[in-house]
């Protein structure tokens, strides 16, 4: 077999290939085989049927195809290995002459990973945020704690924000009472925003047994989307009291006994998301400023793949999962579908730039990834996904997908390598040092994070 490579552009690249008869021989003999398993001629038994007579009844054109058909896929992957290419995808394949007995040549196009140059990265500077908890967020933190232990206690009065009140709904969609419109003894904390819009200005002002009609979209049911005449009746109204802040709630809340202690607690995790957010927010910083140096041509069926794969996975996934469309969806984000599409197709963009760039540093500084690193991934990876780690594991066994974990370790780690060579400064021009912040109480390693958040393509759609 001989074969030669044409660069078409920097991504896409067509193969010459000429394969002399004589190694078509295996496949052809499976070509006869498989034939004579399929068909049936007078006087011989299945399956002993001689080469000429099924060449006589059904034609060498067929057993022609045939084999080639299994000998193709064999002979496109000896080409790509012979010239080193990393293909995307799957290949269009042209067969431009079969002379039987002669020769087989055939050519194939196939989108392939760009050459990159990855130039000095030590150079890179980005500005983050400087980690600073305010008396203020110390305040909120705790203040917040203390909404979870209010009490409630019936009033007779007028319901206020804040109240929480005892409610029976009713909604009418064009005169009709919807099947799943009517629901009773609903809890709802006024101005907490959890139900339909307009029922905070329905329900203040109304004592126990009154009600109101108010109209409001449907957020969910049969007639989500659409709008409703909805009827509230009040049939309790009761006030929120919250504990005292003082030790004893300290004591009541948390594992300590003074105030003072649990003040200086939420201070340090609320420093430590900070430091998180931190590291996290360098990670995404250096990448965008690495994405800047490297000049990266995208694939443009690769790109439109992954376009349409993003597209998918959040209609049929995530917007399923809510009930929503993806028309309402851009309603609720207050995007035009021209500005979807847009930053889709961004998206889409940075996410192949950034894994074509990352796994040409893993090559690059001959990065490995160990069956420990592996694990713990695999394990925050299961944890995520609301799955025991070992049906987790199962899961990625069957469908293949241990290179595409394997991929996001690696990743991660080269990018936790420009990381540590860049120069990261806070808001405060104080140097940032992020050894100290690769790993948070939580146990989540800073560049396993920034690795997720690149938002990569999937391998299923790279690699073909």
């Amino acid at each position: 077999m001989k074969s030669a490579v044409e660069t078409l552009n920097p991504t896409r690249v067509r193969l010459t290939v000429e394969v002399p008869f004589e190694e078509l021989k295996d496949s052809l003999d499976a070509a006869y085989k498989k034939i004579n398993q399929q068909v049936t001629v007078k006087g011989f038994r299945k399956g002993k049927i001689p080469a000429r007579v099924i060449d006589q009844r059904f034609g060498r054109g067929a057993v022609l195809e045939e084999a080639v058909n299994d000998a193709l896929p064999k002979f496109y992957t000896e080409a790509v290995n012979e010239a080193e290419l990393n293909p995307l995808g799957q290949p269009d394949v042209d067969i431009t002459e079969l002379k039987d007995g002669e020769t087989l040549n055939f050519t194939a196009e196939v989108d392939v990973r760009p050459a990159l140059e990855i130039p000095d990265y030590s150079g890179i500077e980005v500005e983050v945020d400087a980690v600073e908890v305010s008396d203020e967020d110390v305040e909120k933190s705790v203040e917040q704690l203390r909404e979870r232990f209010a009490s409630t206690s019936p009033v007779e009065r007028a319901a206020e924000d804040g109240d929480v009140v005892t409610i029976d709904l009713e909604a009418k969609v064009d005169g009709e009472v919807l099947e799943d419109g009517i629901a009773s003894g609903v809890s709802y904390t006024i101005g907490s925003g959890e139900l339909l819009d307009g029922i905070d200005d329905a329900v203040k002002g109304l004592e126990a047994g009154g009600e109101a009609t108010f109209t409001s979209e449907l957020k969910g049911g049969s007639a989500a989307g659409r709008e409703a005449e909805v009827t509230v009746k009040v049939t309790q109204v009761a006030a929120r009291e919250l504990p005292e802040l003082d030790d004893e709630f300290a004591q009541l809340a948390s594992e300590f006994d003074t105030l003072d202690e649990l003040k200086a607690d939420s201070r340090k995790r609320l420093a430590n998301m900070k430091t998180y957010d931190q590291a996290t927010q360098a990670q995404e910083r250096v990448l965008e400023k690495l994405l800047e140096l490297v000049e990266v041509p995208v694939p443009e069926k690769l790109l439109e793949d992954e376009i349409n794969t993003r597209k998918h996975n959040l209609e049929h996934h995530q917007l399923g999962q809510m009930g929503l469309d993806l028309e309402k969806y851009l309603e609720i984000q207050g995007k035009t579908a021209e500005e979807f599409e847009t930053e889709t197709r961004e998206a889409a963009v940075k996410g192949i730039k950034t894994q074509f760039v990352l796994d040409e540093l893993v090559k690059v500084e001959k990065l490995n990834v160990n069956q420990e690193e592996l694990t713990e991934h695999l394990m925050r990876r299961a944890a995520s996904s609301g799955m025991s780690p070992d049906q987790f594991a199962q899961a990625v066994v069957e469908g293949g997908q241990v290179p595409l974990l394997v991929g996001e370790v690696a990743r991660g780690k080269a990018l936790a390598v420009v990381v540590e060579a860049a120069t990261v400064k806070d808001t405060n021009g104080e140097i940032v040092d992020l050894d100290d912040e690769d790993e948070d109480e939580t146990g989540t390693e800073a560049p396993e994070a920034a690795a997720e958040a690149t938002d990569e393509p999937t391998e299923e759609t790279t690699e073909g």
